[in-house]
């Protein structure tokens, strides 16, 4: 017996040698995180501004009040989102559609890789042996997905190309797939036949924290699922301006590569949202790939961080380059916006210019007044600066459909693009006006900007 107890009490001494904590609190160990700048993004510094109207309120809103607010550190992208980057969206829920349809076919049909055609296409689990246990298991548990058959727990093979070219299909089964995803053929004019953008539908999912906190109810009460029709509204450059001729931006601003590094426009508060789900999903299933931690979620950012970055740590400033002019000392004008009366031209630009232009302000931030104005994170409520929390301010609430849009646009005059003016949209219009940037959170060391300076 004193030998087993001997035994017992060598293993548990060479359990705690192997451990390397010497018997003592030293905490879980977890992943090494190190601060990853996005690329594109900068850094802005937490810290305590004085919000709102620091000047005469010569619109007479009364909607912004002098309140001190702090925020803490976030990254927060350089210029507006372009239409490069938006489109590099909009191909993504595209590619990601017609494959789940050619593999649904391929397995309808009973294709199977190996003959060339929509086989070719097929599940990469479709395969005997192919699956993984885990895979296995969530699709004979959670099946495959749910009344939309959008097969979440199957996984695509995208080792192989989607052919576009009619000549390059494979069989008359892919041609089908692809044939659905276009507009039909009474709607084909000028033998142009387009991909029906009203079918590029991203799905996702969010939970409410602030109402889950509160209740403290059963979690899946406050996980709610969108599907969100993403394509940027091209017909605002019509429908915003009456008696004017627009076609041309209508018809080639947001695809034709010269407009690649100008803001995307025609997207609403809802698609601005759920593009900053599509950022944080795509980001972090290469990290995961990698065995890296996620990110935190790219986000609208809310409107007091907004105010804060534009004015590029200037206390009072009236414009991101601090004012109270809008023209520098050689009479040139600082943004992209309506400088007199009829003369859109006056500023060197008739609508948007390119992200990158003008002159940054302190915190490298491009635009964060004219060019186009900016979604955020903030529901509108004239007297929300009375009773917001003075720690990261925020009022969004998701039943009010009207939402800030902060720092005047290309078609606007001087007054919009104050950094302390606010104007709201609705959460589901789009304008030809109105673009979005996104921001998200630092992590680590709290930086500040006394000590950034």
């Amino acid at each position: 017996m004193k030998k087993y107890i001997s035994l017992i009490a060598v293993l548990a001494l060479l359990s705690s040698c192997g451990r390397g904590d010497r018997g003592q609190l030293v905490g879980a160990e977890g992943k090494k995180w190190n601060p990853e700048k996005p690329y594109g993004m900068t850094l802005v510094p937490g810290g305590a501004f004085i919000m709102g109207k620091s000047d005469d309120d010569m619109a007479d809103q009364k909607n912004a009040p002098t309140k001190t607010v702090t925020v803490r550190s976030f990254y927060m992208d350089e210029t507006e989102i372009t239409n490069a980057e938006y489109r590099q969206f909009v191909e993504y829920v595209k590619d990601s559609i017609i494959r789940v349809r050619l593999a649904i076919m391929a397995e309808d049909m009973g294709e199977t890789p190996g003959n060339g055609g929509i086989g070719e296409y097929a599940f990469a689990d479709s395969e005997e042996g192919e699956m993984t246990p885990y895979e296995e298991y969530m699709l004979n548990t959670y099946g495959k997905g749910g009344p939309t058959d959008d097969y979440e727990n199957r996984r695509l093979n995208k080792n192989i190309d989607i052919e576009w070219d009619t000549q390059d299909y494979p069989d008359t089964y892919y041609a089908e797939v692809m044939d659905s995803m276009y507009i039909p053929m009474d709607e084909v004019y000028n033998g142009q036949r387009t991909i029906d953008v009203d079918k590029l539908k991203f799905k996702y999912s969010w939970m409410d924290v602030q109402e889950a906190a509160r209740a403290q109810g059963n979690r899946s009460d406050y996980i709610q699922t969108e599907e969100i029709e993403i394509y940027p509204d091209t017909t605002v450059w019509i429908r915003d301006f009456n008696y004017s001729y627009n076609e041309p931006m209508h018809n080639d601003y947001f695809w034709h590569s010269a407009f690649d590094d100008y803001p995307v426009v025609g997207v609403s508060w809802k698609q601005a949202r759920a593009f900053t789900q599509w950022r944080t999903i795509y980001h972090n299933v290469y990290r995961r790939a990698k065995g890296d931690h996620n990110v935190p979620s790219y986000r609208l950012p809310t409107e007091a961080e907004w105010e804060y970055a534009a004015r590029g740590g200037l206390q009072g400033g009236t414009y991101p380059w601090g004012g109270p002019y809008t023209k520098n000392d050689r009479g040139c004008f600082m943004a992209n916006f309506k400088p007199l009366r009829g003369d859109y031209a006056a500023d060197q630009a008739l609508y948007t210019v390119e992200a990158k232009s003008y002159d940054p302000n302190d915190y490298g931030l491009y635009n964060m007044s004219g060019n186009v104005s900016e979604w955020v994170n903030s529901s509108y409520d004239p007297s929300s600066y009375e009773y917001m929390s003075s720690m990261n301010p925020t009022v969004n609430n998701m039943q009010d459909m009207r939402k800030v849009v902060r720092g005047g646009s290309w078609k606007d005059v001087a007054y919009f693009l104050q950094v302390s003016s606010r104007d709201y949209e609705y959460a589901d219009s789009a304008r030809s006006y109105i673009g979005f940037r996104t921001v998200q959170d630092y992590l680590g060391t709290d930086v500040t900007l006394n000590q950034s300076n």
